[in-house]
């Protein structure tokens, strides 16, 4: 890639931060819950599948549902030029049982590293993670910072990128999984085959804290990847992505 199409490029990415969250149960059964969240529960499982136990489809569903579920695993991932004018991608990882304190400090990431012109990108980020990182900072008492908050923004307002919106060219009923769009266009996922079902074994059961944490860092860097490909700019080589936990 020449210089002047790489400063060309870089204008548009340097104003991106991709993020990624991973989210489980509140508790690893149902019966853990207060006697006033498992009711709830029981009827919200009831709409779901009345007829599968509540207590499966607690295992299944809460962590999708940020009253039901929290955040153990925040990833960001931002493009860099190195001293050397090649383009580079970052990648910052928080994780742990503590979710009032990594949203904490993400918060304080997007306060003090970016500004307004920043756009947030995230696989599916416009239904489920820009919502949820709300959500939880509201239950945990904590003002979304102002990047991040679009509770009042009509949806033509909304500046932040959804890469399977961008894949579905308007057609709203067309899902695509980021492992699939990975796929197609080449990218490389990497050796560990988790799946985001597995989540909630490998936290409350392995407390496995830093897999979960690179499975997340994995999916910010093959968002960027897919960002990149669906522009049609060409990868960032792996020498030059940097991961941090």
């Amino acid at each position: 890639m020449t210089p002047p199409m790489l400063a060309q490029i870089f204008r548009e990415l340097k104003n991106l931060l991709f993020i990624d969250i991973e989210t489980v149960a509140l508790q690893p059964d149902l019966d853990l819950l207060d006697s006033a969240m498992q009711a709830l529960w029981k009827k919200r499982a009831n709409r779901l599948a009345p007829d599968q136990p509540a207590a499966d489809l607690y295992r299944q569903y809460a962590a999708l549902s940020a009253e039901f579920g929290k955040i153990i695993c925040i990833a960001a991932g931002y493009f860099y030029l190195s001293e050397e004018q090649q383009l580079c991608l970052r990648i910052k990882s928080f994780s742990g049982k503590n979710e009032k304190q990594l949203l904490t400090d993400f918060k304080e990431l997007l306060e003090n590293r970016f500004n307004k012109r920043t756009r947030l990108v995230a696989h599916n980020g416009k239904h489920f993670d820009y919502p949820y990182l709300c959500r939880r900072m509201l239950i945990n008492r904590i003002a979304p910072p102002a990047i991040l908050n679009i509770a009042d923004q009509k949806p033509w307002e909304i500046t932040h990128l959804d890469t399977m919106e961008m894949w579905q060219y308007g057609d709203r009923r067309y899902f695509t999984s980021l492992r699939l769009l990975a796929t197609i266009f080449g990218i490389n996922i990497g050796e560990d085959t988790m799946e985001g079902s597995m989540v909630h074994d490998v936290f409350y059961r392995d407390e496995d804290y830093e897999r979960i944490a690179a499975y997340c860092r994995q999916d910010v860097r093959v968002t960027a990847q897919v960002y990149l490909a669906m522009r049609g700019y060409p990868d960032v080589a792996s020498e030059n992505i940097v991961e941090l936990s």
